[in-house]
């Protein structure tokens, strides 16, 4: 079993940046993608952002160019790297685990991010 705890969110005000972390622990698969998730009031969970042990990334269209995820195998840790924040990317953010090759899957309690002025 995985566990994950998320970090780092907040209130910022348009335009600014935050930076969120992860962290996993527990018994975790050799190989393991991690992610962001978030779903804001009344609507659908979507994609930010994910990346494999590669360090091949995949963005949600509404944050490609402004976000960065990447990954510290070594802290068993992900981050997410949000810049030029809007008022439209208030959300909770959810940490994701997937094994590779593997039916595991764990999701994070999520972290409130607001953008607001």
């Amino acid at each position: 079993q995985v566990q994950l705890v998320e970090s780092g969110g907040g209130l910022v005000q348009p335009g600014g940046s935050l930076t969120l972390s992860c962290e996993a622990s527990g018994s975790m698969d050799t190989r393991y993608a991690m992610g962001w998730y978030r779903q804001a009031p009344g609507k659908s969970r979507e994609l930010v952002a994910t990346i494999l042990p590669d360090g091949f990334t995949n963005f949600g269209d509404s944050v490609k160019g402004r976000f960065r995820i990447f990954r510290d195998d070594r802290k068993k840790m992900v981050f997410l790297q949000m810049n030029s924040l809007k008022p439209e990317d208030t959300a909770v953010y959810i940490c994701l685990y997937e094994g590779i090759g593997s039916p595991d899957e764990t999701w994070g309690q999520g972290t409130q991010v607001t953008v607001s002025s």
